[in-house]
C-alpha cells in the first residue's frame, strides 16, 4: 500500500502570521489611542469636573454653628449659658435601612416614640445628606457604649453641641424667655443659611426679642472623611461670628424676693427705675422650668402645664389685662385738677353709695356705712368710690379717655421682650366699635373707680406710676442695659428712650397728688397704712381692689363665703423714695382681696431691697444662701 506526505506552504503560513500580525498590531495601536484620547479627556478636557465629584466622595463642606450670646443681669449674674453635651445624628443617605438601624439603636441608648416621630418629621424637612438628631443629651455611658459599637452603624454618629440652659430655671423665665427647636413656621421667615447646623432659635422674652444679637453668624469648614462618613481633617476653615453677650437691667436676687413674696398666690409684680426706665424686676406667678424646653419637651410633661388651672406658662406681668380698680384713681384726681373741675378743698359727701338723677340704681362704696365728708386729698387716702363716682361724671367720658391715654394705658408700653398686650381706656367711640352700643352714664362712674371695661396690665401701672413720680416725663421701660461682643470684650450701653411726655401744665397739681400718694402710706387713715410702720424712707402708693365678677344690689360681698377663684384681685402701686424716685412698683394679686393687706407688702420687700440692702449694705453670699 502506497503512503502520501503531505508538503507545507511556509510562504504561505508566513504571509497568513504576517497580516494577522499586523492587524493585531493596528488593533492594538488604535485601542490604545483611543485610550490616550479618553486619558486625556479624563485628565485634562474633564479634569475640573472630575475633580469635583472625586473631592465629593472624600471632602464636605459643614456648617459651624455660632456659640449663642450669653446673658447675664445688671450685676453679672449669669441667667442663660451654654453647656457642651452630645446628641445622637443620622445622616440619611449613608443609611441603607433606617428603620432597622434605629432598632438596632434602641438596644443601646434609650430612645423614646417621641424621639423618633420628632426625628422623622425634622427628615421631611432637611435635606439627605445633611445630619438629623434623633436624640440629644446623650449621657458618658451612652456616648461610651456607642463608641464602641460604632462601627456597625455607618451614617449614625455622635458630635458634640453646645446646649441653652438656664441656672436660675424658672426665675425671671417670663422676661428671660426660653429656645426651643425651630419649627417650620420659623424656618420661612429666618435665614436658613445662617442657621444651618443651628437646631435652636429664642421662642419667647429677651431670648425671642434679640435673637439677630444673641445668633452671631454661621461658620463654614471642609472636612476630609473616610467611606464610612468619619472625620479625618479639617482642610479649610471660615469661623462662625458669636452671639453677642446680653447684661440685663434685670437683678436676678431683687427678682428672688419678689418672687418669694407672693407665696403660694398668683399675681404679677413689675419694677421700674424711673429715672432711666430700666426695668428691675418682672414677675409672673407661677413660674417655669425653661430648660424643660430646650431639647424638646415632653408631650405629657407640656400638657401638664398647658392644663394646669394656675397657667403657669401664662405671662401675666405683660398679658395679664386686669382692672386697675382703685389704683387709677390718684390719675382720675390728676385730671380733675388740670381741668379745673374741682376744688381740692370742697369735699363731697360719702353716705355709702351714690345714685344717677334718675336712676334707682345704686354705684356702692367698699365701705358700706361711707366715709362722710371727704375731700381730694381724704378720697385717695381713704380710697373713697363714692368722691370718684361724682368726679368721673363731673369729667365726663370723653375728658377721663383724653386724659389717660397719654400715660400709655391703651398702647404698648414699648419694652424690649416679646408677648407685650396692650392695656384699654374705654371710649365712646371703642364702644360703638366693638359693643356696638352706646355709652351710658353708669360706666363712666365705674370706670373712675378702675372697673368696667378699663382694663390694664402690671407694667402698664409700673410705668404709669414711675410716669407720674416724674412729673409726666414719660421712658420706655428697658430690659437691655448693654451688649458685649465676647472677642473684643467692647461693651455698649444701651440709653433711655423717652416717650411722649404727659401734657400737665401746672406742677402744683403733681405736687399735690404725690402728698396724697404719700399719706396712702404714712398717714393713720391711709389704705396703705400697714407697710409704713418702721420705714426709713417714703412711698407714694395707692391700694386697689378689682372685682372677678359683680353681685347683686341686695347682696354684699363676704370674702370667706366666696371662692378663691372668685375673690376679687388685689392691687397696689408706688414709687419710692418719695423725693426723688429711684424705683416705681405694681403688684397684683389674683384673687387676693385686700390690696393694702396684700399687694402692698410685696411691694414693701421688694422697695426695701432695692433701696437698703442694695445701695446701702448689699447681702453678703452667706445670707443669700441662708434665706435660699
Amino acid at each position: 500500500m502506497a503512503s502520501h506526505s503531505t508538503l507545507k506552504d511556509h510562504f504561505r503560513e508566513t504571509r497568513l502570521f504576517t497580516n494577522r500580525a499586523v492587524i493585531a498590531l493596528l488593533l492594538t495601536a488604535a485601542l490604545m489611542i483611543l485610550l490616550l484620547v479618553r486619558l486625556f479627556d479624563l485628565q485634562v478636557l474633564q479634569h475640573d469636573t472630575y475633580s469635583v465629584l472625586s473631592d465629593k466622595n472624600r471632602v464636605h463642606i459643614r456648617a459651624v454653628p455660632p456659640t449663642r450670646g450669653l446673658i447675664y443681669d445688671r450685676n453679672g449674674a449669669l441667667l442663660a449659658e451654654n453647656l457642651p453635651s452630645y446628641q445622637l445624628e443620622i445622616t440619611r443617605e449613608r443609611v441603607a435601612d433606617l428603620d432597622a438601624t434605629i432598632a438596632e439603636l434602641r438596644q443601646l441608648i434609650e430612645i423614646s416614640d417621641e424621639n423618633i416621630a420628632r426625628f422623622k418629621k425634622r427628615l421631611k424637612r432637611t435635606q439627605r445628606h445633611k445630619p438629623v438628631s434623633l436624640r440629644t443629651r446623650l449621657s458618658d455611658v451612652e456616648v461610651a457604649r456607642f463608641a464602641v459599637n460604632r462601627h456597625r452603624f455607618p451614617g449614625v454618629d455622635t458630635v458634640a453641641h453646645l446646649y441653652r440652659h438656664y441656672p436660675f430655671n424658672g426665675r425671671g423665665v417670663h422676661a428671660l424667655g426660653y429656645v426651643g427647636r425651630i419649627n417650620e413656621l420659623e424656618l420661612q421667615r429666618i435665614d436658613s443659611t445662617n442657621y444651618e447646623g443651628t437646631d435652636f432659635i429664642g421662642k419667647t422674652g429677651i431670648e425671642k426679642f434679640y435673637e439677630d444679637l444673641l445668633h452671631g453668624e454661621v461658620g463654614v469648614e471642609q472636612v476630609e472623611t473616610n467611606a464610612q462618613g468619619r472625620t479625618l481633617r479639617v482642610l479649610e476653615r471660615t469661623p462662625p461670628i458669636p452671639g453677642l453677650n446680653l447684661y440685663l437691667n434685670l437683678d436676678i436676687e431683687l427678682q428672688r424676693i419678689a418672687e418669694a413674696a407672693f407665696g403660694d398666690n398668683n399675681g404679677a409684680l413689675a419694677a421700674i427705675d424711673p429715672s432711666n426706665g430700666s426695668v428691675l424686676a418682672l414677675v409672673s406667678m407661677p413660674t417655669f422650668d425653661p430648660n424643660l424646653f430646650v431639647g424638646g419637651i415632653d408631650s405629657k410633661t407640656y400638657r401638664a402645664l398647658q392644663d394646669s388651672p394656675d397657667q403657669p406658662m401664662f405671662n401675666r406681668v405683660l398679658r395679664g389685662r386686669y382692672p386697675p380698680g382703685s389704683t387709677i384713681k390718684p390719675f382720675v384726681g390728676l385730671a380733675g385738677l388740670e381741668y379745673g373741675l374741682i376744688d381740692p378743698n370742697v369735699s363731697t359727701y360719702c353716705q355709702g353709695w351714690y345714685m344717677l338723677d334718675g336712676d334707682d340704681h345704686k354705684y356702692r362704696d367698699w365701705k358700706k356705712t361711707g366715709h362722710g365728708r371727704m375731700d381730694l386729698t381724704q378720697a385717695i387716702v381713704e380710697s373713697c368710690d363714692v368722691y370718684f363716682y361724682d368726679l368721673a361724671l363731673t369729667l365726663g367720658i370723653d375728658r377721663i379717655f383724653q386724659f389717660l391715654e397719654p400715660f400709655g394705658f391703651n398702647d404698648l408700653t414699648g419694652i424690649d421682650t416679646s408677648g407685650e398686650l396692650t392695656g384699654l381706656v374705654p371710649s365712646r367711640q371703642w364702644k360703638r366699635r366693638a359693643k356696638r352700643t352706646p355709652w351710658y352714664p353708669g360706666e363712666t362712674l365705674i370706670t373712675g373707680i378702675g372697673q368696667g371695661f378699663f382694663l390694664a396690665t402690671p407694667l402698664h401701672l409700673a410705668e404709669a406710676t414711675a410716669t407720674l413720680s416724674r412729673y409726666g416725663h414719660q421712658l420706655r421701660p428697658r430690659l437691655l442695659a448693654a451688649t458685649e461682643d465676647p472677642d473684643s470684650l467692647e461693651i455698649i450701653g444701651q440709653p433711655a428712650v423717652p416717650n411722649i411726655a404727659v401734657p400737665v401744665l401746672n406742677q402744683a397739681n403733681w405736687d399735690y397728688i404725690i402728698r396724697a400718694m404719700t399719706k396712702v402710706v404714712h398717714s393713720p387713715k391711709g389704705t396703705a397704712r400697714r407697710i409704713g410702720q418702721g420705714i426709713k424712707y417714703k412711698i407714694a402708693g395707692k391700694t386697689g381692689t378689682a372685682q372677678v365678677f359683680g353681685i347683686k344690689q341686695d347682696e354684699e360681698y363676704v370674702e370667706e363665703e366666696i371662692a378663691k377663684k372668685l375673690r376679687d384681685h388685689a392691687l397696689f402701686v408706688g414709687f419710692a423714695p418719695v423725693e426723688d424716685s429711684r424705683i416705681a412698683v405694681a403688684v397684683v394679686v389674683e384673687n387676693g382681696g385686700s390690696g393694702g393687706a396684700v399687694a402692698a407688702p410685696i411691694a414693701r420687700k421688694v422697695m426695701d431691697y432695692y433701696l437698703h440692702q442694695m445701695l446701702e449694705s448689699p447681702v453678703q453670699p452667706e445670707q443669700k444662701e441662708q434665706e435660699s
